[in-house]
């Protein structure tokens, strides 16, 4: 694909930790000349703050009251988006453990998830996005013009993972043991959450990765969505 489409599409990528939906949703708007909207940087930005003012986790109504009282903003740039929390970038604060799990808790409120999706589609109603998560198709935007749904092998996702903590120097046995466990924690949550449970849309491209690579997942996407272009 050499040129991007005329219509800038909204287009919505989901799956479980682990299928290459951040990586494969970032590519694919590069390539269109998109903005990529990262949902899970989102709650990742919440859950920072919610460790900032000591917040429990299972605090519903506080965490909704602290989103009430929250700004956050995704500045794309080359190199990925810059993640601010009222104002101050916390881009890398986000991806460490402590808030990726905090993250994890805080997403299945109702009342938080609701906050979410009404900024989440303020980001993208215009069109010319690609965002991802594990809601987006089935609930952000149901009337996406593509929907994704990633998936792959939990022993696929979890060697990705830690090659992913490789590449950051982290080598230990334990790292090992806790990204599995990391894994499968986040499958049960949001497989079983009673706010928009991930699965896919009924009308979503369902692709498992297991044994593709990335070039022939932007591939197969690239060919659907050439489809919705006369």
């Amino acid at each position: 694909m050499t040129e991007p489409p005329a219509r800038k599409l909204i287009i919505a990528v989901d799956g479980p930790a682990g299928a290459g939906k951040s990586t494969i949703a970032a590519r694919l708007a590069r390539k269109l000349g998109y903005v990529n909207l990262e949902s899970g940087a989102m709650y990742r930005a919440l859950a920072l703050k919610a460790i900032e003012n000591d917040i429990s986790f299972d605090d519903e109504s506080a965490l909704a009251a602290l989103a009430d009282n929250s700004r956050i903003q995704l500045e794309p740039t080359v190199s990925g988006n810059r993640v601010l929390l009222d104002g101050v970038d916390v881009t890398q604060r986000v991806r460490e453990a402590d808030v990726t799990e905090a993250a994890s808790r805080v997403s299945i409120h109702p009342k938080v998830r609701e906050w979410m999706v009404s900024h989440q589609r303020a980001l993208g109603i215009g069109g010319g996005v690609v965002m991802e998560g594990r809601d987006i198709g089935t609930k952000v935007f149901p009337d996406a013009d593509l929907k994704i749904f990633l998936d792959a092998d939990p022993v696929v996702r979890e060697q990705r993972r830690l090659d992913q903590q490789r590449q950051k120097g982290i080598t230990s046995a334990s790292s090992s043991i806790s990204i599995a466990a990391e894994i499968r924690e986040r499958d049960y949550r949001d497989r079983t959450r009673a706010a928009s449970p991930l699965a896919p849309a009924p009308d979503a491209l369902v692709l498992d990765s297991t044994a593709m690579s990335e070039d022939e997942v932007l591939s197969r996407l690239e060919d659907a969505i050439k489809k919705l272009i006369p």
